[in-house]
């Protein structure tokens, strides 16, 4: 019976012992697996730390590239600015020296727009800007590089397929145009030559008017004159500037000793026949 307690009791101790071991077992799963949860957690904190990391330089890239691009672009802006304001330079220049008005360069922009661009409904683009958008597509997924490379081509040549039409469109705008000023101003010309000439004949005929008119008065009074023995001693007043006819007119009042002093004057100057036959007449 003593042996029998015994070894119920050693199986009690026994099982005590089990029971502690179990449980030292069973506290050192747990520790060990608290010690792997820290280590997995320590695993996850370093894999979001490197996550984080990885974005933060993915974002920082991409940054710096859509910098970069936009540096691109305002380059590409401020050459395309440049280039407009040197065709503009270029432009201008032929019109001061042409020395266009104001008027005729806006006419001449008005025309170029109403017979050029609107019928072609035409816009201005450069290489430079159809690239730009067609790498972007490129970029995007949304065409291949060969495609895109195909459109530049192909507008590029329709482009310039254009430009030659405008060209020549404007060549002979401009041709109108030059003719057009051309007739103006030869009509101009011709107005202003009208007019002076109209203007020499009215003078011409008032002057000769007048002289007639005038003629008789100044013969009495040249005949007053030589009786008096006053006044130049010539018998003729205002000799050089009369005609051979109205130098004729006046020798009927002349005696023949004046009739020899023109005669001697005329041969010496202006030396006309119808004259100095017609003071011959009077002398013989």
């Amino acid at each position: 019976m003593a042996q029998g307690g015994s070894g119920s009791g050693g199986g009690t101790s026994g099982g005590k012992r089990s029971s502690s071991g179990g449980s030292k077992g069973g506290t050192s799963r747990s520790s060990g697996s608290s010690s792997a949860k820290r280590s997995g957690g320590s695993r996850s904190g370093g894999s979001s730390s490197a996550k984080r990391s990885g974005g933060s330089s993915r974002s920082s890239a991409q940054r710096s590239e859509a910098a970069r691009k936009g540096g691109q672009a305002r380059a590409r802006q401020q050459q395309a600015r440049k280039r407009a304001d040197e065709v503009a330079s270029a432009g201008a220049a032929p019109a001061e020296a042409a020395d266009f008005s104001g008027k005729t360069v806006a006419d001449l922009r008005s025309a170029i727009r109403r017979s050029i661009i609107a019928p072609l409904n035409m816009v201005m683009i450069t290489r430079d800007r159809i690239e730009e958008v067609l790498d972007d597509a490129v970029k995007r997924g949304r065409m291949t590089a060969d495609d895109a490379q195909s459109v530049v081509k192909g507008l590029v040549a329709r482009g310039r397929q254009q430009t030659d039409d405008v060209l020549s469109n404007l060549e002979s705008l401009l041709g109108r145009t030059r003719d057009e000023v051309e007739s103006r101003a030869d009509d101009a010309r011709q107005v202003g030559t009208d007019a002076a000439g109209r203007a020499v004949k009215g003078v011409t005929s008032t002057a000769k008017t007048a002289r007639k008119t005038a003629d008789p008065v100044l013969v009495q009074a040249d005949r007053a004159r030589r009786v008096a023995g006053v006044g130049p001693s010539f018998p003729i007043t205002g000799y050089h500037e009369l005609t051979a006819a109205e130098v004729q007119s006046r020798l009927d009042t002349l005696s023949r000793a004046e009739l020899r002093k023109v005669r001697d004057h005329e041969r010496r100057n202006a030396n006309r026949k119808t004259v100095l036959e017609a003071i011959e007449t009077k002398l013989t």
